[in-house]
């Protein structure tokens, strides 16, 4: 898709998401990430890098360990290089909300030909992430493959859809039924959850978009209200603690603050002399 329809769908003076352009990174391991993303719902984007982009699928559920169970998994538009980096707050508009980086690492396709896998709607590759490892597979659904995963509840769009992928994990030393999303919920880069990513201090993130509040609601709604109402916590208590410890320091004496900070250096040299 390069990265037409990304551009299309976002209005850069509003958004800090990058721009981009394709990029060539030769002669490198290939990058990977997973970003946590609270929009109009809580989904979870597979990136793989290729091609000076990288390769985009929404994955509702998140990726599950058990090889037993098929994740639904929508592809979506290319982003660029740039954007597997990204966390924080997206204003109005296309893809509003909050964004994590919850696992980041590299991957290694296990076909010679990529872009012959995904035209015919097989892709199998090893991830090598700080949550997610060994094996996978994506696999485009079609037939009897357009329903969802074993016991999950999961749906697909129906056959014919070219954008249904399931994403599947291999058996092998890094699968099981641990429930990864759930055992690791943070952040690899800030080791945050959404409400810190929306405390923090950086103006593009909290002051110039304030945060994004996109019109959502049942339980998606509720979650993000919730978050929004910790994250304005967070930020009051940090605020109130550095004031509390500013007005602390003031208040002591100076006999205190010199048992604190030592002597000072005059009066050392007029000790060493007078002995």
């Amino acid at each position: 898709m390069a990265l037409e329809e990304y551009k299309r769908k976002r209005d850069f003076k509003k958004t800090p998401e990058p721009a981009g352009e394709v990029a060539s990174r030769k002669d490198r391991e290939r990058f990977f990430c997973v970003q946590k993303h609270l929009a109009s719902h809580l989904h979870y984007d597979l990136r793989l890098e290729h091609d000076g982009v990288l390769l985009s699928w929404a994955v509702p559920k998140g990726p599950s360990l058990d090889p037993t169970i098929k994740r639904l998994a929508m592809h979506v538009e290319d982003h660029p290089l740039e954007y597997g980096e990204f966390e924080g707050v997206i204003p109005e508009g296309y893809g509003a909300g909050i964004v994590m980086l919850w696992d980041r690492g590299t991957w290694t396709p296990q076909v010679e030909d990529v872009g012959a896998a995904l035209k015919k709607g097989d892709l199998k590759f090893t991830l090598n992430g700080y949550k997610l490892k060994g094996s996978w597979v994506l696999v485009r659904t079609s037939g009897r493959y357009a329903g969802a995963r074993r016991g999950s509840g999961d749906r697909g769009p129906g056959s014919g859809d070219a954008r249904s992928w399931l994403l599947i994990k291999h058996r092998d030393d890094w699968s099981g039924e641990l429930d990864i999303a759930e055992f690791a919920p943070k952040s690899v880069k800030s080791e945050g959850d959404f409400e810190d990513i929306l405390a923090e201090d950086t103006p593009a993130i909290w002051v110039t978009n304030k945060p994004a509040r996109p019109v959502v609601g049942g339980e998606t709604g509720a979650m993000l209200a919730k978050i929004i109402e910790r994250a304005a916590k967070l930020k009051t208590d940090r605020v109130t603690a550095k004031g509390t410890k500013g007005a602390k320091a003031e208040r002591q004496s100076p006999r205190r603050r010199a048992a604190v900070s030592g002597p000072p250096e005059g009066s050392r040299r007029l000790r060493k002399t007078t002995r």
